[in-house]
Formats: C-alpha cells, sequence, structure tokens
C-alpha cells in the first residue's frame, strides 16, 4: 500500500507595488487566502495540509518561486507532524528559489516527531545576488506534556543554500550521545534554528548590526534555554536555539526575527495573525 502523495507549487510576482501569489495543486495541500497586514508589499499566506501528519510513504513537495522584487510570508497553522511509521520514509520537500531583489520569509510552525517516526525533512533555498531570505526550522522530538517520549525512530533534517551553506543531520532516538550527551541535545528535546541569508555577501556593517541584535535578544535566557548565534559563511548568519520544549524555543525565535526584519529590511515586526489564534 502506498502513502500519499502531495504537491503544492507556488509563485509570488510583483504587480507595481503589490506582491500576488498564484498556485496550483495536488492532493492535500492548500494556500489559504492572500493576507496584507503590512500593505500590498509584502503577501502573507498560510500552508494547509488537512490530514496535518505523515506516515511511512506519505510524501509532500513544495516548490516556492518568488519573483524579481517580490516579497512573500509563509507560514502554517499548526505543527507539522511525523507520525510513527510502520511502512518506510516519510518526506517532506521545500525548494524555494529567489529572483533578484526577492524576500522570502519561511516561518512554519514546529515540526513534531513522533516516536517511531521515520522522516525526512528537507528545505532548500536558491538566492539571486540580491535576494533575502529569513527563514526557520523549529523541531520537538516526542511529546513531553503528554508524556510520550521519544524512544525509538528517527528524522533526518536537510536545509541548505547550494553552494553556500548546508546543515543535515540524523535525530536517531536510540543515539544516546546525541540525545542526552554534553556536546549533543544534553536532555533537551527541542531544537530550533532561525537563517538570515543574502545571494552575495553581506556588508560588515549590516554583518555586525544583525550580530549584535540577535546577541541583545539572546542575553537573558531562561535557565534550561541554550542558543547562541554565529556566521558560518559570508552570506549566512545562523541562530541556533535548545530547549525543553517548543515554547521557549519558539519565543526566543521570534524575538530575533522580528527585530531583524525591521533592523535590516525596514519593515514592521507583525507576526503572521495566525500565530495569535
Amino acid at each position: 500500500m502506498s502513502g500519499w502523495l502531495a504537491e503544492l507549487d507556488i509563485e509570488y510576482t510583483r504587480h507595481q507595488d503589490r506582491t500576488v501569489a498564484h498556485f496550483s495543486h495536488q492532493g492535500p495541500l492548500r494556500l489559504l487566502k492572500s493576507l496584507y497586514p503590512e500593505g500590498d508589499a509584502i503577501c502573507h499566506n498560510v500552508l494547509v495540509h488537512p490530514p496535518s501528519g505523515l506516515v511511512g510513504g506519505d510524501t509532500l513537495n513544495i516548490q516556492i518561486h518568488v519573483d524579481a522584487q517580490a516579497h512573500a510570508l509563509l507560514t502554517t497553522p499548526g505543527a507539522s507532524r511525523f507520525y510513527r511509521s510502520e511502512r518506510g520514509l516519510a518526506t517532506q520537500r521545500v525548494q524555494a528559489r529567489l529572483g533578484d531583489g526577492a524576500r522570502l520569509e519561511w516561518l512554519p510552525l514546529e515540526t513534531l516527531a513522533y516516536n517511531g517516526c521515520d522522516g525526512l525533512n528537507q528545505v532548500l533555498f536558491e538566492l539571486a545576488p540580491s535576494a533575502e531570505l529569513l527563514a526557520w526550522d523549529i523541531t520537538a522530538l516526542g511529546l513531553p506534556h503528554a508524556n510520550l517520549p521519544f524512544d525509538t525512530g528517527q528524522l533526518q533534517q536537510h536545509m541548505e543554500i547550494p553552494g553556500v551553506w548546508l546543515e543535515r543531520g540524523l535525530l536517531r532516538a536510540t543515539d544516546e550521545r546525541l540525545m542526552n550527551g554534553s556536546l549533543g541535545l544534553r536532555g533537551m528535546r527541542c531544537m530550533a534554528t532561525l537563517v538570515w541569508a543574502c545571494g552575495e555577501t553581506i556588508q560588515r556593517d549590516r554583518k555586525e548590526q544583525a550580530l549584535g541584535i540577535a546577541q541583545d535578544a539572546l542575553t537573558h535566557l531562561p535557565a534550561d534555554v541554550y542558543a547562541g548565534v554565529t556566521a558560518p559563511h559570508g552570506q549566512v548568519m545562523v541562530v541556533r536555539v535548545i530547549a525543553p520544549v517548543v515554547e521557549p524555543a519558539q519565543l526566543v525565535l521570534r524575538a530575533v526575527w522580528s527585530a531583524w526584519r525591521q533592523a535590516l529590511w525596514k519593515v514592521g515586526g507583525t507576526f503572521p495573525r495566525i500565530w495569535a489564534m
């Protein structure tokens, strides 16, 4: 028995001063009505997968094209879930291409890896020289609040800007050194990454500004949350967080994301409306 295949292809174009979304889909994957809480230049969309989760054999393919000078913000209404798998790999692939002067904010809510899952979560971004990206990944292992630990199964993670930055890992529940070691997750069950990337080398003053903003946001963290900011490449800056559960990690990323977009892009710190629901 094969799993479900769902595909979504989104194209953002700039018409005069307005960013407009066009999309086509196959299977249970949709884009909700475009919203403009910040004005016509920035198009907010919510991506919906009605089954709300993946099991073995399921595949989600999402293609995003942000044309020249367009600005898109994409989020989700809830967590993405990799459920217990008894028939092979469950896969979510996202591939985004950004044209000249384009901006993309890829801000899905958390990914939940259920006990016994076998999942692949892959995101790839291609940036034209003058394009810029703000993107995050928030991954939680098991359901600590429900006393459902992540004891078996695995999740593969892959985030990439080809030729610039690659982050790939295998989170295997039985890997004691990774899950609980002092150089691994230290017993934490949520890990989060926020990326600011440009299609060309970031100017020194902007890099120093972004670094200072992130460091300020990370100054006062709860005792059980660990975070840091690095610049692994001249075109990329990365904030990393580990925490016991999703909520504190998510709050840290939201704070840095909001401050970065205001300072670096000169736009507001407006949260997508669905985050408040």
